[in-house]
């Protein structure tokens, strides 16, 4: 076997590795090799005039910041931090959030605050200005059982599917085999130790989908 095969070899090696690798990554959180489960297959898709921002065809972070935005600093850093840094640059990702119309100053400071030090790329981040009604009878598509504060706004954010559909756990260890719908911003802990690991699988769900799909067009 001269060096080129042996070259060869090694190549065709690590492009067949290389993506095992990268599925048993993003894999590896506590709903091992597993579809993250569907809670909802009805979330209403945006009503948004004027951007071109929907939840179909991506995999969102969804929350509702309704008129509290003074007071959502923590949460977004958190989430910035732990959540968008790490995925943003997969393709479909986004971040969206229903806040108040009123409230387009306090978008813009908490913008800045999320550049802060090494100046994070914010086009993933969505603000959708909406009214109270609308914030409302969004969040209840969600089927949760949360509810929203007297300001239209929750601490929790959720996991969208491209089909519209609410993903999350259906077998919670920590809450006595209770649906874990959402995850609290608040909670650097429930952050790191759920929501990276579930964001982690419906990524690697979908890349998976999208090797099979291309394997099959290639045959």
């Amino acid at each position: 076997m001269n060096k080129n095969d042996v070259q060869k070899k090694i190549v065709l090696g690590i492009l067949f590795i290389f993506p095992l690798l990268v599925y048993l990554f993003f894999a590896s959180g506590v709903n091992n090799f597993a579809k993250l489960p569907v809670l909802n297959n009805q979330v209403k898709e945006l009503d948004v005039k004027n951007q071109n921002i929907r939840l179909k065809d991506h995999i969102t972070i969804l929350g509702y910041w309704g008129g509290s935005l003074e007071n959502k600093k923590a949460e977004a850093l958190n989430l910035n931090e732990k959540i968008y840094k790490r995925f943003y640059q997969f393709e479909d990702f986004q971040f969206v959030f229903l806040v108040d119309s009123s409230r387009s100053g306090q978008v813009d400071k908490l913008k800045k605050s999320l550049k802060q030090g090494v100046g994070t790329d914010l086009s993933r981040w969505n603000f959708i200005p909406s009214n109270s009604e609308y914030i409302k009878a969004h969040f209840s598509s969600l089927k949760t059982p949360f509810i929203l504060e007297s300001d239209y706004s929750s601490p929790y954010v959720f996991i969208i599917d491209k089909d519209l559909r609410l993903r999350g756990r259906d077998n919670d260890n920590d809450k006595d085999s209770e649906n874990l719908y959402g995850f609290d911003a608040r909670s650097v802990a429930q952050i790191n130790k759920k929501m990276i690991d579930d964001v982690k699988v419906i990524l690697a769900e979908y890349r998976l989908a999208l090797k099979i799909y291309n394997a099959k067009r290639e045959k």
